[in-house]
This record gives C-alpha cells, sequence and structure tokens, in this order.
C-alpha cells in the first residue's frame, strides 16, 4: 500500500480564516514495508540449481561474448517458493572480471524470472540482481547508500541475502533492486517510456570501445552514443539525442527534457555521501535516465557500491584528495556538460537549489551515530553468513573493522564509512556556500480569502519567497508564483512575516489536486519547504464549485461496491487517485452502483456532476 499523507479543506466562509496546517506528499509509501523483498529485517536465502553441470564455464564465455545470453536453473526461494524455469547469467564489470581472473567463483548474478516464462515472478519482482561485494568488506556501503538515496529520489532498494549454487554455500551478497519495468511502474506510475542504462560497453580489462556516459554531443548521428549507453526500452534513441543536444547546445531549454530537480538531488547525494563512482565523481557512469510521460528525463542511480569512497581510495595516493573534492564541480568533472549545466556555479538558481540539497541531506541524513546504527544492525543480521563465507577477499575482522577506519588491506586500501563521514562531514559544512545562513520557513497553511483559497507562510531572514505550484500528474514542472507581504494581493499586514499568494486558476471544474511549496531566497541562500521538494510537497484538493444536486456514496469505506444515492444532472463518473490520476470512470448504471473491487485499498476521489466525495477502498 502507498501510504501518502493529504488534507482535505472545504472552505465556503469569506473573509479571512486560516485553514489546518498542511501535510506532505510522502513519496516514502512507494517503497516496500517491513517483510518485502528488499526488507532489511531479515536474511533470506536463495538455492540455485543450474540444469547444466558446466554452468560455470558457460555464463563465463557469456560474459565475454554476449552478456545477455542466460542459461536455465531451477530455483528455491527460503519462503517456500520454487521456480523450474529461471534465466541466470552473470554480471557486473570490474566486480566479475577481477575475481574470475582470480579464480574466484563467487561472482554477480542477474536472474530472470520472466525469461522462460512469462509472468514469472518472485515477489512481484521479475529480476534479482545479486551484487559479490567483492570490494567492500563490510557488504553494507551499498545498503547503506540506497537508504539514503531514496528519501531524495526514486532509487533501488538493497539487502542483504544468503546465496547457495548447486547446493554448495556460495556466500553473502547484496541484493539490489533491477530498475526494470516494475521499478517504473511503482515510482512513476507507467513504464512504457524510454529508459537508458547509462554505462559505456566496454568491459573491464578488455580491448574494446572506450569511453563514458558524460553526455557529451557527439553528433545528431545516433549510432555514436551506441557506445556510451545502453537502450533497454523498445525505442528512445532520438530522445536521447535530442536530450544531449539541448543540454550542450542550448541549455537554456533544459528544463524543456529534463527533470532538473531530481538531477540536482541525485548530484547532492553523490556528493554528500562520497559517490565517487557516478556522473560527478570520477566516472561518468552508473546511473539511468527515464523519459516520463511529461517529457523529462529523470534521472535514477545505480550501483552505488563505492559510496564513502570505498575502493575508489586507491586511484588518488593522496587520500584527502578523495575525501575533500569539490561538491560544485565534483572530483573529476569540471567540462562535463550537467556539472557545468546545474552546479559549477553555485551562485546561479541552480546553484543555490542544489546547495540548498547539499545542506538537507547534510544535515538529514549524514548523521554519524544514525548510520553507525544502520549498519550495526545490517552487519548483526548478516554476522553468520559473513563468517561462513569463504569465497570473498576480505577476512571476517575487516567485515567490522572497514566500518569505522579506513584498511590497506593486502589487495587494495578501502575508504572506511565512518572515517569517510569524519572527514567529508566537516570539509562539507566549512564550505563557504553551504555555510552560509538560508531563510526560515514556518507554518505554511491555507486560508480562504475574499473567496480565494491562498497560501499562507511565516518567513524570515528573506528577500523574496516563490509558491511553486503544478498539477500535474507526473509531480513535476513547478511554476513560480511571487508570495506577498506588502499588504495587497491577499496578504493582511505588510511586514509581519507572513507572506501569502493565491492558488493558481489552473484548477478544473471537477476539482484537482494542487501540489506546491514554498522557495524562499535571501542574497546568500535559498530554502525549501517541504525541505524534500520537488520529491515531496504540499498537496490540497480543491473542490469543485457548489451546485444545487448532491449526492451520497455508502458503504464507504468499501470493500466491492459503491451504491449512489442522489439526484445527478450526469450518470458519468471518475475515480482519482491521490496523486491526481484517473484509475477508474464510467457511467452509473441502474442500480447506481460502481465496482471497485479492483482497486488497491487507499484514499480515493469519486468525482460526478462537478462535485467531489472522498472514498476509501479496503
Amino acid at each position: 500500500m502507498r501510504y501518502v499523507a493529504i488534507i482535505l479543506i472545504f472552505i465556503t466562509s469569506t473573509g479571512f480564516g486560516l485553514g489546518q496546517t498542511i501535510n506532505t506528499y510522502n513519496p516514502q509509501g512507494f517503497y516496500e514495508q517491513p517483510g518485502g523483498m528488499f526488507s532489511v529485517d531479515s536474511l533470506r536465502t536463495i538455492d540455485i540449481n543450474f540444469y547444466d553441470p558446466n554452468y560455470h564455464d558457460t555464463l563465463v564465455s557469456y560474459w565475454y561474448t554476449d552478456t545477455n545470453l542466460r542459461i536455465p536453473a531451477a530455483v528455491t526461494f527460503s519462503n517456500g517458493l520454487f521456480y523450474d524455469s529461471v534465466g541466470v547469467r552473470y554480471k557486473g564489470n570490474s566486480t566479475f572480471a577481477w575475481p574470475e581472473q582470480q579464480g574466484i567463483v563467487k561472482l554477480p548474478l542477474n536472474l530472470d524470472f520472466n525469461y522462460y516464462q512469462l509472468g514469472q515472478e518472485i515477489m512481484n519482482l521479475k529480476k534479482l540482481k545479486l551484487a559479490n561485494g567483492m570490494f567492500d568488506p563490510t557488504f553494507a556501503k551499498e545498503v547503506t547508500a540506497y537508504d539514503i538515496y531514496r528519501r531524495y529520489l526514486p532509487s533501488p532498494q538493497a539487502n542483504l541475502m544468503r546465496v547457495n549454487v548447486q547446493g554448495d554455500y556460495l556466500g553473502l551478497y547484496v541484493n539490489t533492486e533491477s530498475v526494470d519495468r516494475t521499478f517504473l511502474k511503482k515510482h512513476f506510475n507507467e513504464n512504457d517510456g524510454v529508459l537508458f542504462k547509462c554505462d559505456p560497453i566496454q568491459q573491464f580489462g578488455q580491448p574494446g570501445p572506450s569511453g563514458n556516459s558524460n553526455l557529451d554531443w557527439l553528433g545528431s548521428d545516433t549510432t555514436l552514443y551506441y557506445n556510451h549507453y545502453t537502450l533497454k526500452s523498445d525505442y528512445g534513441w532520438g530522445e536521447l539525442v535530442e536530450f544531449i543536444n539541448i543540454l550542450n547546445n542550448n541549455p537554456l531549454l533544459l528544463d524543456s527534457v529534463l527533470n532538473v530537480d531530481r538531477v540536482l538531488w541525485a548530484f547532492a547525494v553523490n556528493q554528500v555521501i562520497a559517490n565517487l563512482d557516478t556522473y560527478n565523481g570520477l566516472f561518468q557512469h552508473n546511473y539511468y535516465l527515464y523519459q516520463t510521460e511529461d517529457g523529462l528525463f529523470q534521472m535514477i542511480p545505480w550501483d552505488v557500491s563505492e559510496s564513502f569512497v570505498g575502493a575508489l581510495l586507491n586511484f588518488n595516493p593522496n587520500f584527502n584528495e578523495l575525501y575533500e573534492y569539490d561538491p560544485y564541480n565534483g572530483y573529476n568533472c569540471l567540462t562535463e556538460p550537467l556539472v557545468v549545466a546545474l552546479t559549477s556555479d553555485p551562485n546561479s538558481k541552480y546553484g543555490k537549489i542544489y546547495t540548498a540539497h547539499l545542506r538537507t541531506v547534510l544535515e538529514e541524513s549524514l548523521i554519524r551515530d544514525t548510520i553507525e546504527t544502520f549498519v550495526s544492525d545490517l552487519q548483526a543480521l548478516g554476522a553468520a553468513a559473513a563468517f561462513e563465507d569463504t569465497n570473498k577477499i576480505f577476512n571476517i575482522i575487516q567485515y567490522y573493522t572497514n566500518v569505522q577506519n579506513q584498511i590497506g588491506g593486502s589487495i587494495f586500501p578501502i575508504a572506511g564509512i565512518l572515517s569517510t563521514i569524519d572527514l567529508r562531514k566537516p570539509f562539507l559544512e566549512a564550505n563557504p556556500e553551504i555555510s552560509k545562513i538560508p531563510p526560515e520557513i514556518t507554518n505554511v497553511q491555507l486560508a480562504m480569502i475574499d473567496d480565494e483559497e491562498h497560501v499562507v507562510a511565516t518567513v524570515s531572514n528573506v528577500d523574496s519567497v516563490e509558491l511553486m505550484f503544478t498539477t500535474s500528474p507526473y509531480n513535476s514542472k513547478f511554476k513560480s508564483y511571487q508570495m506577498y507581504d506588502d499588504g495587497s494581493n491577499g496578504d493582511a499586514v505588510a511586514g509581519d512575516g507572513q507572506f501569502t499568494a493565491m492558488l493558481p486558476n489552473a484548477l478544473s471544474s471537477t476539482g484537482s489536486l494542487a501540489k506546491f511549496y514554498i522557495r524562499a531566497a535571501n542574497s546568500d541562500a535559498y530554502r525549501l519547504s517541504p525541505r524534500r521538494a520537488e520529491y515531496e510537497f504540499y498537496t490540497y484538493f480543491v473542490k469543485a464549485p457548489e451546485q444545487e444536486n448532491d449526492f451520497a456514496v455508502y458503504p464507504n469505506p468499501s470493500t466491492t461496491e459503491l451504491f449512489i444515492s442522489g439526484d445527478l444532472n450526469s450518470s458519468n463518473y471518475a475515480i482519482c487517485s491521490i496523486d491526481g490520476k484517473i484509475v477508474l470512470e464510467g457511467t452509473l448504471d441502474t442500480d447506481m452502483k460502481i465496482d471497485v473491487s479492483t482497486l488497491a485499498a487507499e484514499l480515493y476521489f469519486l468525482a460526478i456532476d462537478g462535485k467531489v466525495v472522498k472514498i476509501v477502498k479496503q
């Protein structure tokens, strides 16, 4: 079930009256709750039994010749589920090639339950991606990082899993959620758009094409991009090249093809948790781009196992340069077009929004004690499995010590989780842009002023305040409207610190879900409310104008059927989800009945005859 908080305020009085404090849209409901596949509350076991006794040699050969090839296996899951035909292949790049070259059999696995049997799923998923944690002694860096990313933008989830192959224990793995149609449907309520995995096609240690996925303009010929990006949808090369063209050659139009705020959040988390293995780090790869139905590409993080610097410590003998690198230009990104366009100038609008995001992630999520507790609980869950894992390259002592400290290792140095925080956090806090004092926003409310709905907020240390507003079902394309504290435009008292703006007249006659947040600026910095905007925002369902006719709905809540009574001018109805999308529509039958049995158990809005009623499906 998706848990989204929403406040309904139906105001009929005139004059000035403050409404109830507004709740926020909470996208955390899209992530799995305890007991789900990626929950960190349990350690499951998966048994993989290949029909081919030479499976290892076959899969290794496929990795070098065509990584998309799979072979069948029977899979048993720890909850008793059995699958006799699952398509399996080796995955990864350096995490495959390095251990394979060392003769280590613990290689990363990709399981496709839908490959041989269409529609086959495991706990509502078509794929499992099992990372071998080869370069992370703690087995906790990727799980911890995704736990932070998910607070600010749509992100995969991860946990730990025991893996047996051919009846033998292969080792402890990190179970990572696939960015596929199931993921897209969950987070965007649609999944048929353009999807690219942004990773160059070269294989670790192998000859062949070289490059990265840095979004450089290579020309209008789409084939020039084939070595740098992998198309995961049925179409999309033209759309990707158009986006790259605008980014490089007409960046003033960037927000027409890119959900800029998603990228700013991704970049902010990358920088705060020192994930150097992605676009604004050491290497420009390890992310997805998905174009939603509003025409905007979204950035989705991927393969964050080198967060908290990790094994990338060996790329610079001056370790401090890896812990203390510029958050605005990244470690190695002075000419990368997306960094140049969005974050390299901290005094630009995007630069100041990015700084606000950096400050939010730093203050909310880079908390040493909280992360230490999370990692400790995760490691306690996986301790026995890690101890029994004879295929890992680091020992059980390093499993624990690498949480607190950087380790030298007999192979290469690995940065510690908490030791990275101890160096990275004070460096960022001392940054002259991040340390600037932003405005404060409190007491965001709705008010009825002269028969019109207004937003009122108390803001201090501020020069200007904007109401950022949209009714987009894709939670995008927020537009700016000025808020006033001058005694006009609905504002009650000039100079009292209460800023006011009327909700824009962009709402349909049958009622609409208004989505908005507050953006305040002074000469130094920006502040957003909610602080995680635009991933979170305030919601307000605006009721259509009152009409003479009326109707009643019963039973409400309902499990199967709704009955309607009353005089209606129209029998057409629509049921909308809390994010404003129509999930069911039709015409009332002679029994004035609506079948809602197919709807998920959630809160909805029923619109008939220009009137809206809240309904609950149980």
